[in-house]
């Protein structure tokens, strides 16, 4: 290790560190006591990507698959978590029964709009359009 006498910071290389400290560090992160941030500057490390490679070796994430193991949570944070998701799923429902009441509004002062237009200037804005076939159609029909 190599220390400068000015600052007092000690240069570590990856050698200095032995796996069960690294492990320990670890271990810490993935209870959630500390960040990647934070164990840099209680241990002394350089850098996040060393811990991040730690976390690669020794961790309980599966990088490959993207997931990482499960911990049980208790019930309480369960019930937590439940609470909060449904408040949110209730305030979704109530923005969309606003928008779909304010579409249905729309549609009926649109028609309204439409039959005043009708009777102001005596003309058929709607269409009586009933689908039929078409002539490309019935002469498909015949050929096969």
């Amino acid at each position: 290790m190599k220390t400068s006498a000015s600052k007092g910071y000690i240069k570590r290389t990856q050698k200095d560190y032995s796996v069960s400290f690294k492990l320990q560090v670890v271990q810490e992160i993935e209870f959630g006591q500390l960040g990647r941030t934070e164990a840099c500057h209680k241990y002394g490390i350089q850098a996040k990507s060393t811990i991040r490679e730690w976390l690669r070796k020794y961790g309980n994430f599966d990088w490959e698959n993207q997931s990482g193991t499960i911990v049980a949570k208790t019930p309480e944070q369960r019930i937590l978590e439940l609470e909060a998701k449904v408040k949110l799923l209730e305030k979704q429902k109530a923005r969309a029964e606003h928008l779909a009441e304010r579409a249905d509004k729309k549609v009926i002062i649109f028609d309204m709009l439409v039959d005043m237009a009708e009777k102001e200037y005596d003309i058929q804005i709607r269409k009586n359009y009933t689908p039929g076939l078409s002539t490309t159609s019935k002469k498909n029909t015949k050929k096969q």
